[in-house]
């Protein structure tokens, strides 16, 4: 099943070598989840007509001072490209979640600012979106892996490019 090196033998080896079976399944199962978990949570979340990727910008924007943050901070801290992260605001604004002006302090940055409307749908939406991680993620997961998996990702993320 996991055989493909065979049929890649004429191609260079990678610098650390070939992925063992082991390390194959595990890759391969992590692939798996990301996009079950990730499918599982915009699933609930389209329920509030919200994805994924909205309900953490609303996130993110509710932990901060006046529900306030510059786009390219923002962008950095969900991890989308500001092209994407323009669009996604866009809708978003048009939905009348968020708005977006340009920064007080230099007047060259935008920010994005969480409207009522957005807090509002927040707090309806988080109780339901809890309930869906903690199912599909948190309580799936036996705590010492919990814990092992958490020091695994960080570790993922400290990364450089």
């Amino acid at each position: 099943m996991l055989k493909h090196c065979d049929r890649l033998k004429d191609m260079s080896e990678p610098v650390g070598g070939w992925l063992s079976e082991s390390q194959q399944r595990v890759w391969r199962s992590w692939l798996l989840a990301k996009t079950h978990i990730d499918e599982y949570l915009d699933t609930k979340l389209r329920e509030f007509n919200l994805s994924l990727s909205e309900y953490e910008l609303l996130v993110r924007l509710s932990e901060s001072p006046d529900h306030t943050v510059r786009m390219g901070e923002l962008a950095a801290s969900v991890g989308h490209s500001r092209s994407r992260l323009t669009h996604t605001i866009k809708r978003m604004e048009q939905a009348g979640y968020v708005t977006r002006t340009s920064c007080a302090a230099d007047g060259r940055g935008v920010q994005a600012h969480m409207t009522e409307k957005g807090f509002e749908l927040l707090k309806q939406a988080s109780p339901a979106h809890v309930d869906s991680v903690r199912r599909v993620f948190v309580d799936a997961i036996d705590p010492d892996d919990y814990a092992a998996l958490g020091r695994a990702l960080q570790a993922t993320l400290a990364v450089a490019d």
